[in-house]
């Protein structure tokens, strides 16, 4: 049966990790608007504790917990930490993730892991450490924010494209696992670029600052479709007009799509303002960036997205017929 999008459910408790900032940090206010008894965690213990104080100040509860989400051990911990609060597990939003930038060669391995070890072995880890409940309780809902970088290689993040590919390997066999337990519900989420300070935080190797795409969304709208899989679970849920394109594009063209992706970082890379390398928050979190936003966009008009699309449809357009030209 299907809910009212907007109807107020009873309190249930909503897991959400990499909640310290950004799309997660959007998330765990999305649910605590509505009542809901959110677990936040992340690495940044001071940063929760702000975010729970706004999440009681909106009408839910919060706890904080302190959690690696690379560490099975960790995340198992969560879990527990989850059960005790009430009878159930209704909700878990993998969300947590980290980004380097660089070229494969120029990255550190162990840089490469640690990325392939938050952004994929981190959702297996959750999605197994709550699994369990699920089956006990007859259900659950699992989301999992995979981003359009699930579709989309990204040039000079060989590791965070491994990761985000296989997300998408990993949620889809979970479901077919799944198919008889009705009650479960796996959910992927495909928002584009996203206006948070995860930029700020990425390991960057390029040597140049760093920044997103002109296409960035407001990650409260990815938080308001998350809240809305809560209510009505779909198996996946693209967010925004651009992550629709960049789909389409990349299943229809996907050499030239990926090529005029590499074209972009590259022009752009060979103006930016240099910068020292740095491992941002690869390894352990950093003071700075806990807000909701990063500074990027237009927060709150996704309309003003549509000229951005349009030009990179048309500009693909005009590429194909290129090629069949020549």
């Amino acid at each position: 049966m299907e809910l009212d999008q907007n109807k107020k459910t009873t309190m249930r408790t909503v897991v959400i990790t990499g909640a310290s900032s950004g799309a997660g940090r959007a998330i765990a206010l999305a649910f605590a608007a509505n009542g809901d008894h959110v677990v936040i965690s992340a690495r940044n213990i001071d940063a929760l504790k702000e975010l729970a104080a706004e999440c009681e100040s909106l009408g839910g509860s919060a706890k904080c917990v302190a959690c690696d989400v690379s560490d099975y051990h960790q995340v198992l911990n969560l879990a527990a930490e989850a059960a005790n609060i009430g009878s159930t597990i209704d909700v878990w939003v993998n969300n947590a993730g980290v980004l380097a930038i660089g070229s494969f060669d120029q990255t550190p391995m162990e840089v490469s892991e640690q990325v392939i070890k938050t952004n994929l072995l981190g959702y297996m880890y959750s999605a197994h450490a709550v699994m369990p409940y699920f089956k006990k309780q007859g259900f659950g809902i699992l989301i999992n924010n995979i981003s359009i970088g699930g579709f989309l290689p990204v040039p000079f993040g060989t590791g965070y494209s491994a990761a985000k590919f296989g997300l998408r390997g990993f949620s889809a066999s979970l479901k077919s696992e799944l198919r008889k337990y009705p009650n479960i519900h796996v959910c992927d989420a495909f928002p584009g670029f996203l206006d948070t300070p995860g930029m700020q935080h990425a390991a960057n190797y390029t040597g140049k600052v760093l920044k997103p795409g002109p296409v960035v969304y407001d990650p409260n709208r990815l938080a308001h479709e998350i809240f809305k899989l809560s209510l009505n679970p779909k198996s996946e849920k693209m967010v925004g007009s651009f992550s629709i394109f960049m789909r389409l594009s990349r299943a229809l063209f996907p050499t030239l799509t990926t090529a005029i992706a590499g074209g972009v970082i590259r022009t752009y890379l060979k103006h930016a303002q240099a910068i020292a390398p740095t491992n941002g928050n690869i390894f352990s979190p950093v003071a700075y960036g806990n807000s909701v936003h990063g500074g990027w966009g237009i927060p709150g008009k996704p309309k003003a997205h549509r000229k951005y699309v349009a030009l990179g449809a048309g500009l693909l357009l005009s590429a194909l017929l290129i090629k069949r030209k020549w």
